[in-house]
C-alpha cells in the first residue's frame, strides 16, 4: 500500500477512536458513511473500509447489514483487557500433549454443554435437503465419473468454487483447484508441497490445534508469531522473524481465526501478502471460517492480493454447510499441480457421490441464502452469550467479541489454571477447550476457547451460569 494511503487510513483510524473516546460518537450511533467519509477526507472509499475493519476489528464499530457501522462499546473490554500474544522467537519441534485428544474426547459426549466443540450446532445445516439430494446425485452419476472425479475433482464442483472466490475479491481459474477430504487434509497436502522435514514454518499464537498436530506429523518446525485476538497476527513481527530465520512457510488464518476468533484488517492482510511475495514464501491461508462473517461482505481473503501464485488457500464445507461431508479444497496457485500428484499419492480421490451432491446443491443458488440464514443465527446466539457472560462471569475475566465464526477466546484470572478447569468443568457437565492446547510451546494455562454456535437454550444458559460460578469458586479458593 502506498504511504500516503497508509498514513491516510491510520489518521482515519485514529480521528474515529478519537471521537469515540471522547463521547462525541456514543454507542448505538451510526458512523459516518463509507461514502462520505471519502467525500470530507479526500480519501478512496477503499481506504475508509480499510479504516473500519480496523475500528471494527477493535471494538469500536460494529456492521449492521445494509445499514452501516454503528459505534459500540466493545472497545471497553477489547482495549483494557485483550492483549497480543507474547510466544518464543525460537522455532519449536512440536510434542502434542495427549491433552488434544483428552479434550476431543470429550467433545463427543452429547450430556456434556457443548462449549469445547468444534463446530456450530447441527440444526443450522440443510442436512434433510442435501440427503434427499444423494440419491438424485448418485444416479446421474456416468459411467466415466470413476475416472473424471479423481484429481484434482469433480468439474461442476471446482466450477462452483471458482465463481465464489469473487465474493473474497480474487479470481481463481477452476484449474487452481484440487477437491480434498476435507480442509485439513488441504492443509496437510500444502504443507507438505511446499516445505521438507525440518522446515521452519510460521504459525498464530495461540494456533489451531490441528496445525500444531499437523506440523508435529511431518516433522517440520514450529515458529509462533505474536497474535492480537481482534486484529490477528502482528506483520511487523513477521518481518522481523523472516529476516532471522530460514522461513520456508507460513500457516495463517487470517478471518475469524481458531482458537482467537481474531481477523486481520484488509490493509494489514495486503502487507503480509505483499511481504511474503518480496521474500518468496508461500502463505498456507485457512479459510474455513471466512463465510462466517457478521458484516456487510466477506473480508477480502489474503488470495485476493496475490499476484504470483505463492497463497495456498483452503477451504471446506464443514463449517458453513455439511460437517459430516469432509469435504474440503485448496486453491493452490502455482502449486496445483504439485498438489493434485499429492493427492492422487495419498488417498486417490474424494469420495464421488459426495463431491456429486455438492457439486449439485452450489448449482441451485440457495447456498448464498442458506449463508445468510446461517449468519443471522450465529450472530444472534453470540448476542446471548456474550450477555450472559456480562451476567455470570467473574469481573476479572476478559474475552472478546468476534465479528464473524462462533469462537471467542477468554481470558481467566491468572491464578486459575485452564487444564485444572477443564477437568472440574467436565464433572458439572461442561465441556469447553483449554488454552495449552492451542499452543506450540504449552502457553496460555490461563485461557480458554468457548462456542457460541449452538442453539440458546436455558440448558445453555444454566450451563454458563455453572460455569461462571466455578470459575469464581475456584478464583475464591485461590
Amino acid at each position: 500500500m502506498p504511504a500516503r494511503t497508509t498514513k491516510l487510513y491510520e489518521d482515519l483510524t485514529d480521528q474515529v477512536t478519537a471521537l469515540i473516546r471522547a463521547g462525541t460518537l456514543r454507542c448505538g450511533d451510526r458512523a459516518p458513511s463509507v461514502r462520505q467519509l471519502a467525500r470530507e477526507r479526500g480519501a478512496s472509499a477503499g481506504t475508509v473500509v480499510h479504516a473500519y475493519e480496523l475500528l471494527q476489528a477493535r471494538g469500536y464499530l460494529r456492521p449492521r447489514s445494509r445499514s452501516g457501522f454503528y459505534v459500540s462499546d466493545a472497545w471497553r473490554t477489547t482495549d483494557q483487557h485483550q492483549h497480543t500474544s507474547r510466544p518464543s522467537r525460537r522455532p519449536t519441534r512440536l510434542d502434542v500433549s495427549e491433552l488434544v485428544f483428552e479434550v476431543l474426547e470429550a467433545m463427543r459426549s452429547p450430556d456434556l454443554a457443548p462449549f469445547g466443540s468444534a463446530f456450530p450446532g447441527p440444526d443450522l445445516f440443510p442436512l434433510r435437503q442435501l440427503a434427499q439430494l444423494i440419491g438424485a446425485s448418485t444416479r446421474r452419476l456416468s459411467e466415466r465419473s470413476t475416472l473424471d472425479d479423481l484429481p484434482p475433482g469433480n468439474e461442476k464442483l471446482r466450477r462452483q468454487i471458482a465463481r465464489r472466490y469473487l465474493a473474497s475479491g480474487a479470481q481463481v481459474a477452476v484449474e487452481e483447484i484440487v477437491v480434498t477430504s476435507g480442509a485439513l487434509e488441504a492443509l496437510n497436502l500444502c504443507l507438505q508441497v511446499v516445505t521438507e522435514p525440518g522446515d521452519i514454518v510460521l504459525i498464530e499464537s495461540p494456533s489451531f490445534y490441528g496445525c500444531l498436530q499437523a506440523i508435529e506429523s511431518l516433522g517440520r518446525r514450529a515458529l509462533e508469531v505474536p497474535t492480537h485476538p481482534g486484529t490477528g497476527i502482528d506483520v511487523d513481527e513477521v518481518e522481523q522473524l523472516l529476516s532471522r530465520h530460514r522461513v520456508r512457510a507460513c500457516w495463517f488464518m487470517t478471518a475469524f481465526q481458531n482458537p482467537l476468533g481474531a481477523t486481520m484488517p484488509a490493509a494489514a492482510r495486503e502487507r503480509l501478502v505483499r511481504l511474503l511475495s518480496r521474500r518468496g514464501v508461500p502463505l498456507i491461508e485457512d479459510s474455513v471460517y471466512a463465510d462466517l462473517y457478521f458484516g456487510a461482505q466477506r473480508p477480502h481473503s489474503a488470495k485476493s492480493f496475490d499476484t504470483e501464485g505463492l497463497v495456498l488457500d483452503c477451504g471446506s464445507f464443514a463449517k458453513n454447510l455439511a460437517p459430516g461431508y469432509r469435504l474440503g479444497w485448496v486453491a493452490a496457485g502455482r502449486f496445483a499441480q504439485a498438489v493434485t500428484r499429492r493427492k492422487s499419492m495419498s488417498s486417490v480421490g474424494t469420495a464421488i457421490p459426495i463431491q456429486a451432491v455438492i457439486g449439485d446443491y452450489l448449482g441451485r443458488g440457495t447456498f448464498e441464502r442458506h449463508l445468510r440464514r446461517l449468519r443471522r443465527a450465529l450472530q444472534e446466539r453470540q448476542s446471548h452469550f456474550l450477555a450472559a457472560m456480562e451476567r455470570y462471569m467473574p469481573a476479572a475475566m476478559k474475552w472478546n467479541r468476534p465479528s464473524g465464526g462462533y469462537l471467542l477466546w477468554a481470558e481467566l484470572p491468572p491464578h486459575i489454571d485452564a487444564i485444572r478447569l477443564h477437568r472440574e468443568a467436565l464433572a458439572e457437565g461442561i465441556s469447553l477447550a483449554p488454552g495449552p492446547i492451542f499452543s506450540a510451546s504449552h502457553a496460555f494455562h490461563h485461557a480458554i476457547r468457548l462456542n457460541y454456535g449452538h442453539p440458546w437454550t436455558a440448558k445453555t444458559e444454566a450451563a454458563l451460569k455453572r460455569l461462571g460460578n466455578l470459575i469464581a469458586r475456584t478464583s475464591a479458593s485461590r
